[in-house]
């Protein structure tokens, strides 16, 4: 019998032991509080090569992968003032993000639910389930940075018209992911 050493793809100006922990390339499935602990974590010990990494696009969004294992994708975004989301809901995922730099506004809605507001200011962190959906969107006057994590990772997000078309349940994950192999192309923007 074979075993083989779990894995983890990192963003090369972020491959360093730490972020290699954090990631557990071992653990298939993360819940939202772990997430919540993963971005947080992120964020608040790797501020400088994050820093370092971060860009901002005035055309669109800019991105760039920071970590890829079996069980999690992690992520660095930047959004200028007005730049923001659809609604959305991740898939079936869980997720977290925590904003590492000014300010993001998050529109957020559970199926059946009201649709609910919030500030998310610099260092603020939050995990949620796969039954939510939302809409981010930078509504200050200076850019803003966040760290992103989704498990099971890069499960299609699905995007609605408005966060009240909603369906009362969010569809499952989807029966059949692509092989990680597949998933292991390099995802940063700089290198579209």
């Amino acid at each position: 019998m074979t075993t083989t050493t779990p894995h983890a793809d990192l963003h090369p100006a972020l491959d360093v032991p730490l972020l290699r922990d954090l990631v557990h390339p071992d653990r298939e499935l993360w819940t939202p509080r772990e997430l919540r602990e993963l971005t947080s974590a992120v964020a608040s010990r790797l501020t400088t090569p994050l820093l370092e990494v971060l860009r901002y696009d005035r055309e669109r969004r800019w991105w760039a992968r920071l970590g890829l294992t079996g069980g999690v994708e992690l992520w660095l975004l930047s959004w200028l003032p007005g730049q923001g989301t659809e609604p959305h809901d991740h898939g079936g995922a869980a997720g977290s993000f925590t904003v590492l730099t000014g300010e993001l506004s998050e529109e957020y809605r559970y199926p059946g639910g009201p649709v609910r507001g919030a500030t998310r200011p610099a260092g603020s962190a939050l995990g949620f389930g796969a039954g939510r959906a939302h809409r981010v969107l930078n509504r200050g006057m200076i850019g803003a940075a966040s760290v992103h994590a989704y498990s099971p990772p890069l499960v299609p997000t699905r995007e609605y018209p408005s966060l009240l078309d909603i369906p009362d349940e969010i569809p499952p994950l989807p029966a059949r992911r692509l092989p990680l192999e597949q998933l292991r192309e390099p995802a940063d923007q700089e290198d579209l």
